[in-house]
């Protein structure tokens, strides 16, 4: 019936119209579909050689193509992933990708497929079959040798001799700058050479200076007087001794006047009218606004630099006892200058100091710094040049900070039965509370060494020298070479070299032996030394023995 329906619904179509439908939709369809194919540029390989790998997608240009990411390659690995190339034609689009993939074993692997999503839907790749094959070594041309032994080289010291030329040079340079800016005689401006100059040389010399302003031009009559009445009061001022800048102009007539009076100042009274009437005169143009006529300023000039003259020539000779004063003070003054400088120079200094310090101690450590710059015995021995030597015998090889010293050990009358010899080492630094000792001992007898014996005698030896509270923990022990031994460790309370005193140590025992002969490495150190403890890692880490007489 719904056949019928549909039938009936396109008999009003003519034939033509359904034909060109039907040819659009066959169309449409084949443009709907769209291709992924794969395919690989060798099938073989050597060990770490690449594939080259190729995607192709062709589909609608409106379509949404998500190629595979990450290690979907496995088990082989995608060294890269290389960007995506786009034809378009028309409405259809081929999209190519290439990976560069690679194995680093030998065998027979399986590339699996690769999931391509457009949009959303799945398609998948074709599986390959890879083989990776070992690269060939010819034995037979290619010599081998052994391995070639240890060569003892000399101490580098390209290190510190850098950081020692890296200070001095930094010290070199703070001190040319303190020099520079501080120690060194800089020339004088032209302000301060005028400055040094005695006051009647300055005073004539601005004066001078006022002949060339261009105040009267501009008609700056209140600069031109204030300047020219500063030059004189300060001349009096130095000169004279008397308050002349922050006197009014009555005032210092008065002052004059008394020193003429009382013989100081030999000045005659026309002298000192003119020289009240000049500064009248200032006066007006400085507070009633006053315009003198040009040639009235200029005459003015001329007259105060007749009153300095003139003053000069009143004043007394200066006796020998004022000239020392007056060289003393220079004197004083330049040890004052001296002074200044060699203040700034150590307050900068200083600075450097501690602002060097502060960084120092922010990127070592206070503690680092501080045994650095006071010293510490356990660090001396620690960065210093260590001795690789072999004591006793059997020997025992070490490497130590210091050279063991030999000790004469005696022989208790009850045991020279059992021992034959016995060869003792020690090196001891009791300002670090710290002790290295190697000793070897042979027996009469080849029997095995007991041990645990020894041990009870040396911590019995520790309590006969004031041990307190050893705590006692054993584990295996090898070599650099293999050879097997026991050592024993702990801590305890041990008592201070020359002294009462209990610190808070850790000892380290370290026995070997065999058939007739019986080895031991004994260590002693403070606790909570962290150089004593690289210093113990470094010498166990280099302790080896003979295995047999």
């Amino acid at each position: 019936m719904k056949v019928e329906t549909r039938i009936k619904k396109y008999e009003g179509v003519p034939k033509t119209m359904l034909v060109l439908f039907l040819i659009c939709c066959s169309v449409q369809l084949v443009r709907a579909q769209s291709k992924v194919s794969a395919e690989i540029d060798t099938a073989s390989i050597k060990i770490g050689e690449q594939i080259r790998y190729k995607i192709t997608v062709e589909t609608d240009t409106t379509d949404m193509v998500f190629f595979p990411e990450d290690q979907t390659f496995s088990p082989l690995e995608m060294v890269e992933a290389l960007g995506i190339d786009t034809v378009k034609s028309e409405d259809r689009m081929v999209l190519q990708r290439l990976y560069a993939l690679t194995q680093f074993d030998s065998g027979t692997y399986t590339i699996p497929p690769q999931r391509i999503a457009i949009n959303e839907k799945p398609f998948f790749t074709d599986s390959f079959r890879i083989a990776v094959a070992t690269v060939p070594v010819d034995t037979l041309k290619q010599k081998m040798y052994d391995i070639k032994p240890l060569i003892e080289v000399e101490k580098n010291n390209a290190k510190t001799i850098a950081i020692i030329v890296g200070i001095l040079l930094a010290l070199l340079l703070i001190g040319g700058l303190v020099y520079w800016f501080f120690l060194r005689k800089k020339p004088l401006t032209e302000e301060e050479k005028e400055a040094l100059l005695p006051p009647y040389d300055r005073a004539l010399l601005e004066l001078k200076k006022l002949d060339n302003s261009r105040y009267l031009i501009q008609d700056e009559y209140k600069k031109y007087y204030s300047e020219l009445t500063n030059i004189v009061r300060s001349y009096l001022e130095e000169e004279v001794h008397v308050s002349a800048l922050e006197s009014t102009t009555n005032q210092l007539i008065e002052r004059l006047e008394m020193l003429k009076d009382a013989g100081e100042l030999k000045l005659d009274e026309t002298t000192i009218q003119q020289f009240k009437k000049v500064l009248e005169t200032a006066d007006l143009v400085k507070f009633a606004k006053s315009r003198p006529e040009t040639k009235a300023a200029e005459e003015d000039r001329k007259l105060v630099e007749q009153i300095v003259v003139k003053t000069k020539e009143a004043l007394p000779e200066p006796t020998e006892e004022e000239l020392l004063q007056d060289e003393e003070y220079l004197q004083e003054l330049a040890r004052q200058k001296r002074r200044k400088k060699i203040y700034w120079a150590a307050a900068i200094m200083a600075g450097i100091l501690f602002f060097g310090s502060a960084a120092s101690i922010a990127y070592f450590g206070f503690k680092e710094v501080k045994d650095t710059v006071l010293g510490h015995p356990s660090k001396e021995l620690l960065e210093g040049e260590w001795i690789s030597s072999s004591y006793g015998f059997p020997p025992i090889e070490l490497e130590t900070p210091e050279v063991l010293v030999r000790q004469e050990v005696a022989i208790p009358p009850e045991a020279k039965a059992k021992i034959d010899d016995t060869q003792t080492f020690v090196y001891n630094n009791p300002k670090g509370v710290f002790t290295i000792a190697a000793s070897s001992t042979t027996f009469t007898e080849p029997k095995e060494p007991d041990f645990e014996k020894t041990l009870e005698q040396i911590l019995k030896s520790y309590e006969e020298k004031g041990a307190r509270n050893i705590i006692t923990k054993q584990e295996e022990f090898v070599t650099k070479s293999g050879v097997q031994g026991l050592k024993v460790y702990g801590s305890g309370q041990f008592k201070v070299p020359d002294s009462d005193n209990l610190v808070r140590g850790k000892y380290a025992i370290i026995s070997f032996g065999g058939k007739g002969f019986q080895q031991q490495i004994l260590l002693n150190w403070l606790d909570g030394d962290e150089y004593a403890e690289k210093i113990v890692e470094r010498i166990l880490a280099s302790v080896d023995v003979k295995a047999q007489v």
